[in-house]
């Protein structure tokens, strides 16, 4: 599989934007990460993955800006593709769901997509997701209201609740 690899500075660091010829995301990451996307990207579609130099669609890139503006519904209009398993791709479609603002937490995902014991697959399928901030990962946090862990670090994940104006705690 061939996909366009890009880069979009935002006020946290450059993003990298996979996206396939019909314009969908593939994989959205940070650049500081980018050995991860290309691992998880690999695991998702098998070892014949090519990453070409090429830019995002402006429409894309526009709603990607429009968010850091503050405009979090221009998520919404993003196409995005995702490989991975069934249940994979059933939370991560469920992480959609997470409103702007709002958060969740691995339990409340896990009865959400009908498998209420699954909190730990839902965890490991969390962090396997491979398009950052679009598909929302950084708005699950711990039953406790406490920030767990992000693969864009910590402190990006703060920075993302907090510019959404989520509440949670440390």
């Amino acid at each position: 599989m061939k996909f366009a690899l890009s880069s979009l500075p935002t006020p946290i660091g450059a993003l990298l934007i996979v996206c396939d010829d019909e314009e969908r995301m593939r994989a959205l990451d940070w650049e500081d990460y980018e050995d991860r996307m290309r691992r998880l990207l690999r695991l998702q579609y098998g070892g014949d993955i090519e990453l070409r130099e090429g830019r995002a669609p402006e429409r894309m890139r526009e709603s990607l800006n429009s968010y850091f503006a503050g405009d979090f519904s221009a998520l919404e209009s993003i196409a995005v593709e995702t490989g991975g398993t069934v249940f994979q791709r059933k939370l991560w479609t469920a992480l959609r769901g997470i409103p702007s603002g709002q958060t969740s937490t691995y339990a409340a995902l896990a009865a959400k997509i009908g498998v209420p014991k699954a909190v730990r697959a839902v965890g490991a399928a969390n962090g396997a997701n491979p398009i950052s901030i679009v598909l929302p990962c950084h708005r699950v946090i711990g039953s406790d209201q406490r920030l767990t862990g992000y693969g864009g670090g910590l402190d990006r994940k703060r920075w993302l609740l907090t510019h959404e104006g989520a509440a949670f705690r440390g």
